[in-house]
C-alpha cells in the first residue's frame, strides 16, 4: 500500500514528499557510489516524487554510463533522491534514499523486503555473492 512520506536533506533546504509502497520492496546496490553512500532506496515513477522546496540547491553528479543524475544538496551534501532514464528500470525513474525520509518508522523499514543489485559488475538483475554487510 502506498503511503506519502516526507523527506529532506540534512540542513532542510531540500524538502520533498514521495508516494512509496515499502512492501513492494527496497533496493541496495554494491556499485562504488552506492557502497560509499550506503544507498538504500525505493525505485519510483517520477510522478510519485514532489519537490516541495530547494530544487535550486540540488547539484548533479554523474559517472559511468551517465544514465542517472545523483543529486545532492550543495549546502549539506546529503543525497535525498536521484533521477534518471534507463530501459532496464522501465524508462524514466526516481530513486528516493530511504535515510532521507523524516517520517519513516524504523519498524516499517525493518520489515521491508530488500533487493540486492550487483552494480559493481554491471549485473543489476542479480544479487552479489555477499550481501550480509549491506
Amino acid at each position: 500500500m502506498h503511503r506519502t512520506y516526507h523527506g529532506s536533506c540534512h540542513c532542510g533546504v531540500v524538502r520533498f514528499e514521495a508516494d512509496i509502497d515499502l512492501a513492494a520492496g527496497t533496493n541496495k546496490c554494491n556499485c562504488t557510489l552506492c557502497t560509499k553512500t550506503r544507498n538504500w532506496n525505493a525505485l519510483l515513477e517520477p510522478s510519485a516524487l514532489r519537490v516541495l522546496a530547494g530544487d535550486e540547491a540540488l547539484t548533479d553528479y554523474q559517472w559511468g554510463p551517465k544514465f542517472g543524475h545523483y543529486l545532492f544538496c550543495r549546502h549539506c551534501g546529503v543525497h535525498p533522491f536521484n533521477r534518471g532514464f534507463h530501459e532496464d528500470a522501465g524508462g524514466h525513474y526516481v530513486v528516493v534514499q530511504l535515510a532521507a525520509l523524516d517520517d519513516l518508522d524504523p519498524a516499517d523499514l525493518a520489515v521491508a523486503p530488500v533487493r540486492y543489485a550487483n552494480g559493481r559488475e554491471g549485473n543489476w538483475a542479480h544479487p552479489p555473492m555477499e550481501t550480509r554487510h549491506r
